[in-house]
């Protein structure tokens, strides 16, 4: 995969770091969406061995064109899989979770990956350092949904 030209004026143009610690606090706390593609839906339907139609009614919502996971408002918004701080999903989790923090709107500037790592205990100066051209690249899978 040929990966664009990275600016050199980007803030983290010196990496960044994250490792993921399994907490679940990126799966709950406030209403929001998680998108899937139709082939997302047929891959977590295949993981947990479910009929897709079934997956679909039970698992997702219709938001305009596109589809969301649903989320449980009276459990604190939690993702839908998420129990006991485990993803019920996680080898078949979507784009959006698998690319968590490193999407473009947290990239933006240092003070809002500094709201996301105010949240995230992956994110501190101990984790594995992701370089420039990692994170551009984690960051455009997301772009693609």
């Amino acid at each position: 995969m040929k990966l664009k030209v990275v600016n050199d004026e980007v803030w983290y143009r010196e990496g960044l770091p994250f490792g993921c610690t399994g907490c679940g606090q990126c799966c709950e706390g406030a209403p929001g969406y998680v998108w899937v593609s139709p082939e997302e839906v047929e891959e977590m339907a295949r993981y947990l061995e479910m009929e897709e139609g079934l997956f679909r009614r039970r698992y997702t919502r219709q938001v305009g064109n596109r589809v969301s996971l649903i989320e449980l408002p009276k459990q604190n918004y939690r993702c839908v899989f998420l129990k006991e701080k485990q993803c019920l999903v996680y080898g078949a989790r979507p784009t959006q979770c698998r690319t968590f923090p490193f999407w473009k709107h947290h990239l933006k500037t240092k003070e809002d990956w500094d709201k996301v790592a105010s949240y995230c205990e992956g994110i501190h100066n101990e984790a594995p350092l992701h370089t420039v051209d990692e994170i551009e690249q984690i960051s455009q899978l997301n772009g693609k949904q």
